[in-house]
Protein backbone atom coordinates (compact mmCIF):
# COMPACT_ATOMS: atom_id res chain seq x y z
CA UNK A 1 0.00 0.00 0.00
CA UNK A 2 1.22 3.49 -0.84
CA UNK A 3 2.43 5.78 1.93
CA UNK A 4 4.16 9.15 2.41
CA UNK A 5 7.76 9.19 3.60
CA UNK A 6 10.73 11.59 3.68
CA UNK A 7 12.80 12.07 0.54
CA UNK A 8 16.04 10.09 0.32
CA UNK A 9 19.00 10.84 -2.00
CA UNK A 10 18.38 7.59 -3.87
CA UNK A 11 14.97 9.02 -4.90
CA UNK A 12 16.63 11.69 -7.04
CA UNK A 13 16.35 9.96 -10.42
CA UNK A 14 12.75 8.98 -9.73
CA UNK A 15 11.96 12.59 -8.77
CA UNK A 16 13.44 13.77 -12.07
CA UNK A 17 11.25 11.26 -13.90
CA UNK A 18 8.11 12.35 -12.01
CA UNK A 19 8.80 15.98 -12.91
CA UNK A 20 9.20 15.15 -16.60
CA UNK A 21 6.23 12.77 -16.70
CA UNK A 22 3.85 15.41 -15.31
CA UNK A 23 4.93 18.44 -17.36
CA UNK A 24 2.32 20.54 -19.19
CA UNK A 25 2.20 19.96 -22.98
CA UNK A 26 4.25 23.04 -23.91
CA UNK A 27 7.22 21.75 -21.91
CA UNK A 28 6.73 18.04 -22.54
CA UNK A 29 6.75 18.61 -26.31
CA UNK A 30 10.29 20.06 -26.20
CA UNK A 31 13.04 17.53 -25.52
CA UNK A 32 15.39 20.26 -24.30
CA UNK A 33 12.78 21.77 -21.98
CA UNK A 34 11.82 18.36 -20.63
CA UNK A 35 15.44 17.47 -19.89
CA UNK A 36 16.01 20.79 -18.11
CA UNK A 37 12.76 21.03 -16.12
CA UNK A 38 13.84 19.05 -13.01
CA UNK A 39 16.79 21.42 -12.62
CA UNK A 40 14.31 24.28 -12.20
CA UNK A 41 11.39 22.83 -10.25
CA UNK A 42 12.62 19.70 -8.46
CA UNK A 43 16.35 19.40 -7.81
CA UNK A 44 16.86 22.82 -6.15
CA UNK A 45 14.64 21.60 -3.31
CA UNK A 46 15.85 18.01 -3.05
CA UNK A 47 19.43 19.30 -2.89
CA UNK A 48 19.08 22.45 -0.79
CA UNK A 49 15.99 21.64 1.32
CA UNK A 50 15.66 17.83 1.46
CA UNK A 51 14.01 18.05 4.88
CA UNK A 52 11.01 19.71 3.20
CA UNK A 53 10.70 17.09 0.45
CA UNK A 54 8.23 14.24 0.89
CA UNK A 55 7.77 11.21 -1.34
CA UNK A 56 4.70 9.12 -2.14
CA UNK A 57 6.03 5.55 -2.05
CA UNK A 58 4.04 2.89 -3.93
CA UNK A 59 4.65 0.44 -1.10
CA UNK A 60 7.52 -1.29 -2.89
CA UNK A 61 10.10 1.43 -2.37
CA UNK A 62 9.37 3.29 -5.61
CA UNK A 63 8.77 7.05 -5.60
CA UNK A 64 5.57 7.78 -7.54
CA UNK A 65 4.95 11.35 -6.39
CA UNK A 66 6.45 14.17 -4.39
CA UNK A 67 5.72 17.40 -2.63
CA UNK A 68 8.69 19.68 -2.14
CA UNK A 69 9.62 23.29 -1.59
CA UNK A 70 11.15 25.68 0.91
CA UNK A 71 9.91 27.86 3.79
CA UNK A 72 11.98 30.90 2.80
CA UNK A 73 12.59 31.48 -0.90
CA UNK A 74 15.11 34.24 -0.17
CA UNK A 75 17.27 31.95 1.96
CA UNK A 76 17.07 29.33 -0.79
CA UNK A 77 18.23 31.80 -3.44
CA UNK A 78 21.27 32.74 -1.34
CA UNK A 79 22.40 29.11 -1.39
CA UNK A 80 22.22 28.84 -5.19
CA UNK A 81 26.02 28.80 -5.66
CA UNK A 82 26.11 25.44 -3.85
CA UNK A 83 23.33 24.16 -6.09
CA UNK A 84 25.19 25.39 -9.16
CA UNK A 85 28.38 23.62 -8.16
CA UNK A 86 26.85 20.31 -7.08
CA UNK A 87 23.89 19.91 -9.44
CA UNK A 88 23.79 22.35 -12.37
CA UNK A 89 27.42 21.91 -13.43
CA UNK A 90 27.12 18.10 -13.54
CA UNK A 91 23.87 18.62 -15.46
CA UNK A 92 25.78 20.64 -18.05
CA UNK A 93 28.30 17.83 -18.44
CA UNK A 94 25.45 15.32 -18.82
CA UNK A 95 23.89 17.44 -21.58
CA UNK A 96 20.68 18.15 -19.65
CA UNK A 97 21.48 21.81 -18.89
CA UNK A 98 22.76 24.21 -21.59
CA UNK A 99 26.20 25.70 -21.12
CA UNK A 100 25.73 29.47 -20.75
CA UNK A 101 28.27 32.21 -20.11
CA UNK A 102 27.93 35.70 -18.64
CA UNK A 103 27.21 37.12 -22.08
CA UNK A 104 24.15 34.84 -22.27
CA UNK A 105 22.73 36.10 -18.98
CA UNK A 106 22.68 39.87 -19.47
CA UNK A 107 18.99 40.05 -20.33
CA UNK A 108 16.21 37.56 -19.74
CA UNK A 109 14.71 36.15 -22.90
CA UNK A 110 10.97 35.72 -23.49
CA UNK A 111 9.31 32.53 -22.25
CA UNK A 112 7.76 31.76 -25.63
CA UNK A 113 9.78 31.24 -28.78
CA UNK A 114 6.45 31.32 -30.63
CA UNK A 115 3.57 32.34 -28.39
CA UNK A 116 0.89 31.53 -30.96
CA UNK A 117 2.23 28.01 -31.37
CA UNK A 118 2.98 27.73 -27.62
CA UNK A 119 6.58 26.81 -28.41
CA UNK A 120 8.66 27.35 -25.28
CA UNK A 121 11.99 29.16 -25.53
CA UNK A 122 14.56 26.62 -24.29
CA UNK A 123 17.16 29.36 -23.99
CA UNK A 124 14.98 31.21 -21.47
CA UNK A 125 14.64 28.03 -19.42
CA UNK A 126 18.39 27.59 -19.51
CA UNK A 127 18.89 31.09 -18.16
CA UNK A 128 16.63 30.33 -15.19
CA UNK A 129 18.90 27.51 -14.04
CA UNK A 130 21.73 30.02 -13.66
CA UNK A 131 19.73 32.95 -12.26
CA UNK A 132 17.76 32.25 -9.06
CA UNK A 133 16.49 35.82 -8.98
CA UNK A 134 14.79 35.26 -12.32
CA UNK A 135 13.50 31.80 -11.44
CA UNK A 136 12.35 32.42 -7.88
CA UNK A 137 12.08 36.11 -7.09
CA UNK A 138 11.08 38.01 -10.21
CA UNK A 139 13.78 40.35 -11.53
CA UNK A 140 13.22 44.03 -12.23
CA UNK A 141 13.17 43.48 -15.99
CA UNK A 142 10.40 40.91 -15.57
CA UNK A 143 8.49 43.23 -13.24
CA UNK A 144 8.65 46.02 -15.81
CA UNK A 145 7.35 43.63 -18.46
CA UNK A 146 4.51 42.58 -16.14
CA UNK A 147 3.49 46.19 -15.51
CA UNK A 148 3.36 46.86 -19.25
CA UNK A 149 0.66 44.18 -19.54
CA UNK A 150 -1.50 45.68 -16.80
CA UNK A 151 -4.19 48.21 -17.76
CA UNK A 152 -4.78 49.31 -14.16
CA UNK A 153 -3.34 52.47 -12.67
CA UNK A 154 -0.22 52.51 -10.53
CA UNK A 155 -2.32 53.24 -7.45
CA UNK A 156 -4.66 50.27 -8.02
CA UNK A 157 -2.42 47.89 -9.94
CA UNK A 158 -2.04 44.25 -8.98
CA UNK A 159 1.31 43.22 -7.45
CA UNK A 160 4.31 41.96 -9.39
CA UNK A 161 5.93 38.61 -8.65
CA UNK A 162 8.72 40.28 -6.68
CA UNK A 163 6.16 42.06 -4.52
CA UNK A 164 4.24 38.83 -3.98
CA UNK A 165 7.24 36.75 -2.87
CA UNK A 166 8.12 39.47 -0.36
CA UNK A 167 4.77 38.67 1.27
CA UNK A 168 4.63 34.89 0.76
CA UNK A 169 8.12 33.48 1.28
CA UNK A 170 7.32 29.75 1.11
CA UNK A 171 7.22 27.90 -2.21
CA UNK A 172 5.82 24.46 -3.05
CA UNK A 173 5.62 22.00 -5.95
CA UNK A 174 3.62 18.78 -6.01
CA UNK A 175 3.47 16.12 -8.73
CA UNK A 176 2.07 12.60 -8.77
CA UNK A 177 2.21 10.01 -11.51
CA UNK A 178 -1.15 9.44 -13.20
CA UNK A 179 -2.07 6.10 -11.51
CA UNK A 180 -1.76 7.75 -8.09
CA UNK A 181 -3.76 10.89 -8.83
CA UNK A 182 -7.32 11.54 -7.60
CA UNK A 183 -6.95 9.17 -4.65
CA UNK A 184 -6.61 11.75 -1.89
CA UNK A 185 -2.82 11.60 -1.73
CA UNK A 186 -2.30 15.14 -2.99
CA UNK A 187 -4.19 16.73 -0.12
CA UNK A 188 -2.40 14.54 2.45
CA UNK A 189 1.00 15.39 0.98
CA UNK A 190 0.30 19.11 0.99
CA UNK A 191 -0.75 18.91 4.63
CA UNK A 192 2.49 17.08 5.47
CA UNK A 193 4.47 19.82 3.69
CA UNK A 194 2.56 22.62 5.44
CA UNK A 195 3.18 21.06 8.85
CA UNK A 196 6.91 20.99 8.11
CA UNK A 197 6.93 24.62 7.00
CA UNK A 198 5.16 25.74 10.17
CA UNK A 199 7.61 23.80 12.35
CA UNK A 200 10.72 24.94 10.47
CA UNK A 201 11.39 28.10 12.44
CA UNK A 202 12.16 29.88 9.16
CA UNK A 203 10.51 33.09 7.99
CA UNK A 204 7.70 32.00 5.67
CA UNK A 205 6.07 35.45 5.65
CA UNK A 206 2.31 35.24 5.22
CA UNK A 207 2.47 31.70 3.86
CA UNK A 208 2.93 29.73 0.64
CA UNK A 209 2.77 30.94 -2.97
CA UNK A 210 2.55 28.67 -6.01
CA UNK A 211 2.48 29.33 -9.75
CA UNK A 212 0.35 27.29 -12.17
CA UNK A 213 0.74 27.16 -15.94
CA UNK A 214 -2.47 28.37 -17.67
CA UNK A 215 -2.64 25.08 -19.57
CA UNK A 216 -2.91 23.37 -16.15
CA UNK A 217 -5.82 25.56 -15.03
CA UNK A 218 -7.90 22.46 -14.24
CA UNK A 219 -5.88 21.93 -11.02
CA UNK A 220 -6.98 25.27 -9.54
CA UNK A 221 -10.08 23.70 -7.96
CA UNK A 222 -7.92 21.04 -6.31
CA UNK A 223 -5.69 23.68 -4.72
CA UNK A 224 -8.73 25.65 -3.58
CA UNK A 225 -9.93 22.55 -1.72
CA UNK A 226 -6.49 22.46 -0.07
CA UNK A 227 -6.83 26.00 1.28
CA UNK A 228 -5.24 28.02 -1.53
CA UNK A 229 -6.84 30.99 -3.26
CA UNK A 230 -6.17 32.68 -6.58
CA UNK A 231 -4.61 36.14 -6.46
CA UNK A 232 -4.65 38.59 -9.34
CA UNK A 233 -1.46 39.61 -11.07
CA UNK A 234 0.06 36.52 -12.66
CA UNK A 235 1.40 37.22 -16.15
CA UNK A 236 1.89 33.94 -17.97
CA UNK A 237 0.86 31.89 -14.93
CA UNK A 238 -1.86 31.62 -12.30
CA UNK A 239 -0.80 32.66 -8.81
CA UNK A 240 -2.28 31.01 -5.74
CA UNK A 241 -1.48 31.53 -2.07
CA UNK A 242 -2.28 29.90 1.24
CA UNK A 243 -1.98 31.84 4.46
CA UNK A 244 -0.25 30.07 7.34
Amino acid sequence: MAFIRPFKPEDTNAAKHICRATLPPSLASSSGAAALSPYLWTLPFTHLRPQHCHILDDGAGNAVGYVLGAPDIFALAKEWPRYMENVVKPGVEDGEVPRLGEEDLQSREAWWKDEEEKAVNERCLGQLAYKPDWLLLGNEEENSRELEHRPDSKEKRTPTKREMVHQYHAIMHIDLLEPFQRQGWGRKMIQRFIEGIKASGEDFGKGVMIGIAPENEKVVKFYEKCGFRVVEGGVGEIWMVREL
